[in-house]
């Protein structure tokens, strides 16, 4: 169960439910909401929210829907990716990333996510493991606690980091999740790598 009165990002609901509505219908959507006790949704100009319903509603949809759940969290991700793309991150900052080569940007880009991980770990605990090569974990993390899974669950946190690095440190970067707490590990290990350019 999430931490009782620790707190996260409006985004881990809000960008989740118009992905449910739209690849399920509105009427599978308000069962997922219901099952999580989600009955409004956040004020995104209120600021951060409790942990507990939207960590209740990422593991109600990975119930409710097991085979589609993984590309519905990537989606809601890569969504909040770029809602901190247009919001969060001064246009400025990000165009010296974008002109920066990676080796400079992904360390600045790394720690700048450590810097504001309070935004979406919620009770859960951050470290930055690695700069160069990125690698960060996420103990006890609150989106999966509780959870027992044979593999990594964190399909949203993957793909927030995923929008952020492709969008700022170049193309083709991949988040993966390595291990995961839901596996019985102590921590959600992410990974970026580069994939390589085709043909």
């Amino acid at each position: 169960m999430a931490g009782a009165g620790s707190r996260i990002g409006p985004n881990a609901i809000l960008q989740l439910v118009p992905v449910l509505e739209d690849a399920a219908g509105r009427d599978v959507a308000a069962h997922v909401l219901a099952m999580a006790g989600v009955f409004e949704l956040p004020d995104p100009a209120a600021g951060l929210i409790d942990e507990a319903p939207a960590a209740r509603l990422h593991q109600a949809m990975r119930l409710e829907l097991p085979e589609v759940a993984p590309m519905l969290a990537r989606e809601a991700g890569w969504r909040t990716g770029e809602y901190i793309l247009a919001h969060r991150i001064p246009k400025g900052a990000q165009r010296l990333l974008r002109v920066l080569p990676a080796r400079l940007a992904v360390p600045i880009l790394s720690k700048a996510i450590a810097k504001h991980a309070w935004t979406f770990c919620g009770s859960g605990a951050f470290r930055l493991v690695s700069t160069w090569p990125a690698v960060f974990e996420i103990a006890d993390n609150p989106v999966v606690r509780g959870e027992r899974s044979d593999v990594p669950l964190c399909h949203w946190h993957a793909a927030v980091f995923e929008r952020l690095f492709s969008a700022l440190c170049g193309p083709r970067w991949r988040a993966v999740e390595t291990r995961c707490c839901a596996q019985v590990r102590a921590a959600c290990r992410f990974e970026l790598v580069r994939a390589a350019r085709e043909g």
